[in-house]
C-alpha cells in the first residue's frame, strides 16, 4: 500500500514537472507534427499555453441586512408578531327580524400581511378565500347562526381567533306558508245578516 502510494506521489510531480518543461516541436516530411521535452533535430522551442483553470464563486450569503440569516429572522417573525384583534360583525347576540340579507365582516388590527391566511367560517363551513374578510349571507334562515374566524401565518400558526352569534327572526302570524318580511292581509269582518221583515198583525173580527 505505501509503495502505490509512493508511486502515485512521483507519478503526480513528473507530470507536474513536465508540465512547466520546455517543449520542442518539429514538422516531418508528411505534415505531421512532433512533439518532445527533449531537444529535436530541426525542431523549435514552442511555447504552451497553460490549462485554463475555473474557480467557483463563493456561495451567496443567506444573511439578511442585518446580517442575520433569514431562516433565523423568519423565526423570529413567527415568534413575535401576534395580531391586535380580529372583530366580527354582527355582533354578538345580535338579532334580526325578517332580514333579506346579512352581511358578516372580519376587521383585522392591524392590516393583514401579506401571506396570512384568514379562515372564515358560518355556522362551521368555510366561505370565501383566503384573504376574504366580508361575506354576504343571502338568503337568511330563521334561528341562531355562529361565526368564526381565525387568522394563520404561512407557517399555519393561529395569529388571531374571534367568534360571534347572531339571531334571526321571522315571525309566521297564523301562516306558516307566508313568506316571511311580506305585509300582512287583514282578516275580513264577518257581514251582518240582512234584515228579517216584520210579519203584518192579522185583524181582529168580531
Amino acid at each position: 500500500m505505501k509503495r502505490t502510494l509512493l508511486v502515485f506521489l512521483v507519478g503526480s510531480l513528473f507530470v507536474a514537472a513536465a508540465a512547466f518543461a520546455t517543449t520542442y516541436m518539429r514538422v516531418e516530411k508528411d505534415g505531421t507534427k512532433t512533439y518532445s521535452d527533449r531537444p529535436l533535430p530541426g525542431g523549435q522551442v514552442i511555447d504552451i499555453t497553460p490549462a485554463q483553470t475555473y474557480s467557483a464563486p463563493p456561495p451567496a450569503s443567506t444573511a439578511g441586512p442585518s446580517g442575520v440569516p433569514l431562516e433565523q429572522q423568519l423565526l423570529g417573525q413567527m415568534d413575535n408578531f401576534k395580531y391586535e384583534g380580529c372583530e366580527l360583525t354582527p355582533k354578538s347576540d345580535e338579532t334580526f327580524t325578517n332580514p333579506e340579507r346579512v352581511v358578516v365582516g372580519v376587521t383585522v388590527m392591524p392590516s393583514l400581511r401579506v401571506g396570512d391566511i384568514v379562515d372564515l367560517r358560518i355556522d362551521g363551513t368555510p366561505v370565501g378565500g383566503p384573504t376574504t374578510i366580508s361575506h354576504t349571507i343571502q338568503p337568511v334562515y330563521r334561528g341562531s347562526h355562529n361565526v368564526a374566524v381565525q387568522v394563520k401565518d404561512r407557517f399555519g400558526r393561529a395569529l388571531c381567533t374571534s367568534s360571534t352569534t347572531f339571531h334571526v327572526i321571522k315571525p309566521s302570524l297564523n301562516s306558516p306558508n307566508r313568506p316571511s318580511g311580506g305585509p300582512v292581509a287583514p282578516t275580513p269582518k264577518p257581514k251582518p245578516p240582512p234584515p228579517q221583515p216584520k210579519p203584518t198583525p192579522t185583524p181582529h173580527r168580531p
